[in-house]
């Protein structure tokens, strides 16, 4: 399914079962009645008549009533249930979708908290909050039969309904900006802390545990001030609501007996007018009690449209042709995420099926962002890079993703198996796929030292391997099932001599089967293996063509030879005796 409007389609598919749902609440309320009209008999007929028999009809009937209104009750509890299910099933996989492109475009903008948001979404629709509000058009209906008491009775419950909703409307008023301002203080610390815990060990090691605590702390207090000040702004609506709500019961039972004493109106009336003015008030009070949630619920709904509104709808693609390696850069310009600051300038290059091109380049000259640009991880800000002659935003992601290879430098596994994350985590992943891509990569003989070998638990984002083991890990999945093109970003920084031997007949095999193989390196036993070099200085191409002749040495002439050479013009060249050393970072 498309999800081109994937968020108008939930919320469909939730009306539908929301007009049901007041069907269902329209029979579940005039069922309300069941209990003072009940009560209106027994003081008015059966205590005045001691009539038995019709005490035990009253009683049948309101028991068959009221089991009818259970039905009723969870009949419309089960469908909201469901229609919770059918819009999480609607929404989830979009939401994630878009969550990693987000993640992409602006790394740490904390749109992950969007899939959080889907659960208070789906909570309050299915909860008692819900409820509440489709109990509330109801209540000029109990209003109404209480003006048909008497007057009185109905003005008295009429103020309280309005005096409680009134309530919940300073209770909205007076939190709003707080609450909102601690959800923005609470997503920031919680950020925080998730970033910080990543480099835990580099925290013990250099002593940065109480700055960095502290800095939290002032994040983490500025999210307590905003609740309190919120909770306590929401708590004394609370407390005057139910102040408000026995006050009521109160006077209208007053009214109630003073109107009885004028004989206006019968001691049953009183009692029903009591139940009925209850019945009248609960939904407006769980209107109340429930404000928190349905603020929640309407921030998050306002976070996943934006979420919608900001990322663009993937179009349909068609399949094409299997690629097969050509790589085409044209000038392609990267701006840093969130500035109009260019990382890459003017880039382009191209490389054919097969060959092994090496990106070098001092620190901070854009190579990594160059080859994000080359799996189609990012967007450029102008220019393209091409597969096969097709640009990467072009192709099917699904498809395209079987036949690229990444291993990026900083190494993550997700939590799961060796074999889950080598295969990706495609379901009915072939074991002989798995396996021939450990052996590809030369990990085959490491991952059996493993406790469980295959299936060895890697932890969350690898954290039970070392680096190496992740790296080499990392480097079987990239290889798995022989993609067009690999892409490796310092492949080789986490590995000891024979992991580095490892990695190098990889490379060799990889370029025999005729694929296409993309390495940012810094080692020269890595770049001697290359077919062209890229050299990236400042977000510039500086050089780039055949490793070989870009690299040889230069041929010096006789020393004898040179007044000869010079007289007849030539150019004078410097001896040479060993070869030019690489460029800096090669």
């Amino acid at each position: 399914m498309s999800d081109q409007n994937s968020l108008q389609l939930a919320f469909k598919k939730y009306r539908t079962a929301f007009a049901a749902t007041m069907v269902f609440s329209f029979f579940s309320n005039l069922l309300m009645f069941v209990g003072p009209i009940y009560m209106l008999q027994i003081y008015d007929r059966v205590l005045s008549s001691r009539n038995e028999t019709t005490l035990i009809a009253l009683s049948v009937i309101a028991v068959a009533l009221l089991l009818s209104y259970g039905l009723l009750e969870y009949t419309r509890t089960r469908l909201l249930v469901r229609a919770g299910l059918q819009f999480d099933e609607v929404l989830a996989n979009p939401v994630f979708h878009r969550v990693v492109k987000q993640s992409i475009m602006a790394p740490g903008s904390g749109a992950h908290v969007a899939l959080s948001d889907i659960d208070k979404m789906r909570e309050f629709m299915t909860g008692q909050g819900i409820l509440s509000f489709f109990d509330a058009p109801w209540v000029p209906l109990f209003l109404a039969l209480c003006f048909s008491f008497h007057p009185w009775l109905g003005a008295v419950a009429t103020v309280g309904a309005v005096i409680i909703f009134g309530l919940a409307l300073a209770n909205e008023f007076s939190t709003r900006g707080a609450l909102a301002e601690a959800g923005k203080a609470g997503q920031g610390a919680s950020l925080f802390a998730s970033a910080t815990m990543q480099n835990a060990e580099v925290i013990r090691a250099m002593g940065m545990e109480k700055p960095l605590s502290d800095r939290w702390l002032t994040q983490h207090d500025e999210m307590l001030d905003q609740q309190a000040r919120a909770s306590g702004r929401g708590g004394a609506v609370v407390a005057s609501s139910k102040f408000v709500r026995m006050s009521l019961q109160v006077a209208i039972l007053g009214v109630g007996a003073y109107l009885a004493m004028l004989q206006q109106i019968s001691p049953g009336i009183m009692i029903a007018a009591s139940i009925v003015m209850g019945r009248a008030l609960a939904p407006v009070e769980q209107a109340v009690q429930q404000w928190k949630g349905f603020v929640a619920a309407r921030q998050s709904h306002k976070r996943v449209k934006q979420l919608f509104a900001a990322i663009p709808e993937d179009q349909e693609r068609m399949q094409l042709p299997d690629p097969k390696g050509d790589i085409a850069v044209e000038a392609l310009y990267a701006m840093a995420p969130g500035t109009r600051e260019s990382i890459l300038k003017n880039i382009s290059f191209s490389v054919k099926a097969g060959e092994i091109l090496a990106v070098i380049g001092p620190s901070g000259s854009g190579k990594s962002t160059l080859i994000r640009h080359l799996v189609g991880a990012s967007v450029p800000a102008s220019g393209a890079v091409r597969l096969d002659g097709t640009e990467m935003q072009h192709w099917d992601t699904e498809q395209v993703g079987r036949y690229v290879g990444y291993l990026p430098q900083d190494v993550k596994l997700f939590r799961g198996s060796v074999k889950e994350n080598i295969s990706r985590f495609q379901e009915g992943a072939a074991d002989d796929d798995i396996v021939a891509a450990s052996k590809l990569s030369g990990a085959h003989d490491m991952i059996q030292t493993l406790g469980q070998g295959y299936d060895s638990n890697v932890g969350e984002g690898g954290n039970s391997l070392s680096g190496g083991q992740k790296q080499r890990v990392g480097l079987a999945r990239a290889v798995y099932r022989e993609p067009s093109l690999i892409v490796l970003d310092e492949p080789n920084s986490n590995l000891d001599n024979h992991g580095e031997q490892a990695l190098m007949n990889c490379i060799k095999e990889l370029k025999a089967k005729g694929k296409t193989v993309v390495l940012v390196t810094h080692k020269t036993n890595l770049l001697a293996m290359s077919d062209k070099t890229l050299m990236l200085v400042d977000g510039t191409v500086e050089k780039f063509g055949n490793t070989k002749e870009m690299f040889q040495p230069k041929a010096q002439p006789n020393p004898a030879d040179k007044p000869a050479a010079a007289a007849a013009g030539a150019p004078v060249v410097q001896m040479q005796k060993k070869p030019a050393p690489a460029p800096s970072g090669a």
